[in-house]
């Protein structure tokens, strides 16, 4: 009798054992499974982009670009790496010195080296699966000398390349069509920028959606009767608005400009638009 109770106490004992060994502290290190689940769940938004996206030097509050700010209207899992740059043509983005100042018989800015720049470089290293790059030049390209000169062929071209290789890497591109200047046409604000229909290109050759910030921005200057204006940046609204140019965002400006990308991500139903704030 007494035997049977012994082997009735034993048996549960020993089948708790394997757990309680495992249990038992070791010399590996333990690992937070909320943190683990955290750092996954961090998304990158990657920017490339010009002075109209960039962040606003240490030593000036003009100009502001529209991404300077992009980072608080999200979650916390998100991570937004603004690496705008003003002065910046796509292709002098992408490859920086090794773009030259002369023209080949194409008509494009002869390269003396493909080496990543330093920011498309960071994006090449960091960008991971899940993660979005967002893509908005077309503003000093425009330029006929080089190096900042890009033909329409040429834009087309490394702007899929750019969707392509953040596709390949499992991340989602996102084109943006160069914000609009402030141009009037009596009372009306109108139309401006080009590589326009080779952004939309890149978008069907790739899948990528564009977001139509050059017609967004002309449609909202307008709601704000920002024209007729007489070309006095210092004042009123338009001042409020735009650097003492008119193309450049003042602090207001850049705010609203970002609420239009934010507002396309949802209407446009791009996923990443479930992670904003509001």
């Amino acid at each position: 009798m007494h035997r049977l109770l012994v082997l009735a106490l034993a048996i549960p004992l020993a089948l708790a054992a394997p757990a309680a060994a495992s249990a038992a502290p070791g010399c590996s290190v333990r690992v937070d499974p909320a943190a683990a689940v955290a750092a996954a769940a961090t998304t990158n938004v990657w920017m490339a982009g010009d002075s109209t996206m960039a962040n606003p030097s240490s030593s000036s509050t003009c100009p502001v670009g529209w991404a300077t700010e992009f980072d608080g209207q999200f979650h916390t899992n998100i991570v937004v790496n603004n690496l705008a740059v003003s002065g910046r043509s796509i292709q002098t983005w992408l490859y920086e010195s090794g773009v030259t100042s002369t023209k080949n018989s194409a008509g494009e800015c002869t390269l003396s080296s493909t080496t990543p720049s330093t920011n498309w470089q960071k994006t090449l290293d960091g960008m991971k699966a899940g993660d979005y790059l967002f893509i908005q030049f077309g503003i000093n390209d425009g330029d006929t000398a080089c190096p900042r000169h890009v033909g329409s062929a040429r834009y087309q071209q490394l702007l899929t390349m750019m969707a392509q290789t953040a596709q390949a890497r499992g991340a989602f591109p996102v084109l943006v069509t160069p914000v609009a200047a402030i141009a009037c046409s009596g009372s009306t604000a109108t139309l401006n920028r080009g590589f326009y229909p080779e952004t939309f290109a890149a978008g069907t050759a790739t899948g990528a959606p564009v977001i139509d910030l050059r017609t967004l921005s002309v449609n909202y200057y307008n709601s704000l009767g920002l024209c007729p204006n007489n070309g006095d940046y210092t004042a009123g609204l338009v001042g409020q608005f735009f650097c003492n140019d008119h193309t450049h965002f003042e602090a207001y400006g850049a705010r609203r400009i970002m609420r239009l990308v934010t507002g396309a991500l949802k209407t446009q139903n791009i996923a990443l638009a479930g992670s904003l704030l509001s």
